[in-house]
């Protein structure tokens, strides 16, 4: 504000020179105003100050105002926050979590495991195996291994990280399969290895290395090899523990014997856990390849939770894995001898393919029987429609197939997999061929039910369907 709006609403004291709002008639120092001073009129602004003053005072009135009315607010009984409050009759009330559910138990190796000092067992010995990443440096007397997934990934890929950690092993004419736990440290089967003089290990992608025998027991049919050329970003597999195994739990079992059968997966369910003279063991209907002794049998976290041994060739869907347990005792140097009368793991299949088998064994067997000769001859009659639909597809469709089917012409009932031009003139074979495909899922759903009332194993049925490429979506 300029010197002439200040002068145009205050008057100087003639006593003290001081500055006085025009509305004010006397100075502090008592002065009066000059006769020649007119007061101000009614219809003045406030100076500057004022105004400024007005405004403080309004914004601290209206501050107060508002913490009045929010401690009202809030002090009052059934508003949120307030300490007193109570819900509505309407508002269901919370029940108390029971003390069971408020910490989910662990399910990692290391959650379960006892302390490396704990007092073995003699029938099954608790291990405490470090879980420890790869790249870092290995502690004398441990064996590092990565920690599985927390979330479950989709199958595919599960299991393409399980492949690239599962090696094919070769020992003197003999071929199976291993794991590696860490980037110089593969699991195998004893029976694969037994009195080699030299053992190729074979990784995922390609390479070979030799290996040694640093520990083993024959009664677990459980062997350690250290190769001599590890590989710091070598892909390790986690063990798990058999208490937390329950049957109908889904499993694969993974290998990699050296030959045309590398890489091979079999999916199937545990059927159950067994003690059998201090070995502990893992049934399973998965379906057990030539070659694949000694590799994993994963659970869907993708943890070890067995090393595959045998399966019982007179018994369809009747396999055996070493519970992951004794790996990790015999990896610790707390391994404990079977007792009993059971020599060897390698004993169960001789054992059980010597008894008569029972009523529900023998329903079984012949399901199977009967289950596989009827989806072969259903087999020939869609190798022989495949010959048709090659025509069909070359004269009336115009169009890709999207995605996977065992046979072709399966996909002419899904709207999003057949989903090209039809020519004109050709609705009604593509009609005819839709009720082909629905009565080949009504073949395949009848006899998948009567193999299922014979008590013939899931994975049986599905490695049954798969050779035969009779894997039709919505059939299971």
């Amino acid at each position: 504000m300029n010197q002439d709006s200040i002068a145009s609403y205050t008057w100087t004291c003639p006593a003290c020179g001081r500055r006085v709002p025009r509305r004010v008639d006397a100075c502090r120092c008592g002065q009066s105003r000059p006769d020649g001073e007119a007061p101000a009129s009614v219809d003045e602004p406030l100076s500057h100050f004022e105004t400024s003053r007005t405004a403080v005072v309004g914004a601290i009135v209206v501050v107060l105002l508002a913490a009045a009315v929010g401690w009202y607010l809030f002090a009052k009984p059934g508003f949120v926050g307030n300490s007193s409050f109570e819900p509505s009759a309407q508002a269901p009330r919370a029940e108390p979590i029971p003390s069971e559910v408020r910490a989910a138990p662990a399910t990692d190796s290391t959650a379960s495991a006892p302390s490396a000092q704990a007092e073995p067992s003699s029938a099954m010995p608790a291990p405490a195996f470090p879980l420890v990443q790869p790249t870092q440096a290995m502690p004398a007397g441990t064996v590092p291994s990565l920690p599985a997934p927390s979330a479950q990934v989709p199958v595919e890929d599960l299991i393409g990280r399980v492949l690239k950690a599962v090696a094919g092993v070769k020992g003197d004419g003999r071929i199976g399969s291993g794991f590696f736990v860490a980037p110089d440290t593969v699991l195998t089967n004893v029976h694969v290895i037994a009195g080699a003089a030299e053992i190729v290990v074979r990784r995922d992608d390609g390479t070979t290395t030799s290996a040694r025998v640093v520990s083993s027991s024959p009664a677990v049919d459980v062997a350690i090899l250290k190769v001599a050329q590890p590989v710091a970003t070598q892909e390790v597999l986690a063990l798990g523990m058999v208490a937390h195994v329950r049957s109908g739990q889904e499993v694969f079992a993974v290998g990699s014997p050296l030959g045309v059968l590398q890489n091979s997966v079999t999916r199937g369910i545990v059927s159950a856990v067994r003690d059998l003279a201090g070995i502990r063991v893992i049934q399973t209907d998965a379906a057990i390849n030539p070659g694949n002794s000694g590799g994993p049998l994963i659970n869907r976290n993708g943890e070890v939770i067995g090393i595959t041994t045998m399966r019982v060739d007179a018994r369809e869907g009747l396999s055996f894995a070493v519970a992951a347990d004794h790996a990790l005792a015999l990896l610790t140097g707390r391994a404990a001898p079977a007792s009993g009368g059971l020599a060897s793991v390698t004993a169960i299949g001789p054992a059980l393919e010597s008894k008569t088998p029972s009523t529900a064994d023998a329903a079984r067997e012949d399901g199977t029987r009967v289950f596989e000769e009827t989806l072969t001859l259903l087999s020939r009659r869609a190798d022989a429609l495949d010959r048709d639909w090659a025509g069909f597809k070359r004269a009336c469709y115009g169009g890709t197939i999207g995605g996977s089917f065992d046979r072709e012409w399966f996909a002419v009932t899904d709207p999003r997999a057949f989903a090209g031009i039809v020519a004109r003139g050709c609705e009604p074979a593509l009609a005819e061929w839709r009720q082909i495909v629905e009565s080949v899922r009504r073949d395949l759903a009848t006899q998948e039910e009567a193999a299922r009332q014979a008590g013939v194993y899931p994975g049986v049925r599905r490695s049954i369907r798969a050779r035969l490429r009779l894997g039709l979506p919505g059939v299971e």
